[in-house]
């Protein structure tokens, strides 16, 4: 399986991982199976942001409503493990929904996975030049 995703996105969003060494960034991702149109920031609400991450309920309530509407598809999210590998953790695992993407960034790289009902399966990035 390919997925396509822009350059700028994934630079943004390394960059971004590495201006919050300290805590992992987290945020929602927009597109098709076939590609990663957006990915968008949100807050990680999570109690300890250093060694875990939360989606903000309210962004995520928000990202529902707008794709019922007929907004962007919600298709996975994505973080940072900022003293770990772009692989999923024992965490990732245990809070997978099966059918959405995992962009992990760690180590200065990005990895997607999809989650699937057993665990994850790792899905090659084409990045292109342009936005997705």
């Amino acid at each position: 399986m390919l997925v396509k995703i822009g350059r700028e996105i994934l630079d943004n969003l390394l960059y971004a991982a590495a201006a919050a060494p300290d805590r992992e960034i987290c945020g929602l991702l927009f597109g098709a199976d076939g590609g990663v149109d957006r990915a968008e920031p949100v807050d990680n609400v999570a109690e300890n942001p250093s060694d875990s991450f939360e989606i903000d309920p309210r962004a995520l309530f928000a990202a529902f409503r707008a794709e019922r509407a007929g907004g962007p598809r919600l298709i996975g999210h994505y973080h940072s493990h900022p003293n770990g590998s772009a692989e999923p953790s024992a965490r990732d695992l245990a809070a997978a929904e099966p059918g959405k993407y995992w962009l992990i960034i760690g180590d200065g790289t990005a990895r997607l996975w999809l989650a699937e009902e057993s665990g994850f399966t790792e899905v090659q990035m084409i990045v292109n030049q342009d936005r997705a």
